[in-house]
């Protein structure tokens, strides 16, 4: 499956989709972004249940700052519309199908009681 280009009005429909979608937060003058870019696109190519998306954070400065982007390349997965997970930095291949095997593995039922007690606490 190819990647989806995100914008501020179609980010949320997307990561609130059943399933896992990964985001890739970059811009075309950032070295290790441009380096990330196969990496991700072959993974797509790779794991086609998943939906594959970037956001380009020169295009969509709003969308970025309120997401909290403050570096990137940034990767950030969501499943079943919840975010589980975000890290900025241009990962290996082999990190990437580490975070998509661990997301894959999680149990969603566990991650909303616990966000459910997160948020009870608080």
């Amino acid at each position: 499956m190819a990647t989806v280009n995100l914008t501020a009005a179609t980010f949320a429909d997307t990561i609130r989709r059943d399933g896992i979608v990964l985001v890739d937060w970059w811009a075309s003058w950032c070295g290790p972004c441009r380096m990330f870019a196969p990496v991700f696109e072959k993974a797509s190519e790779q794991h086609p249940d998943i939906t594959f998306a970037k956001v380009d954070t020169e295009a969509e400065q709003l969308l970025s700052a309120q997401a909290g982007i403050t570096s990137i390349p940034t990767l950030m997965v969501f499943r079943d519309g919840i975010g589980v997970f975000s890290q900025p930095g241009a990962l290996p291949a082999a990190a990437v199908e580490q975070v998509i095997a661990a997301v894959r593995e999680l149990d969603m039922d566990d991650v909303r009681a616990q966000l459910a007690a997160q948020q009870h606490s608080a």
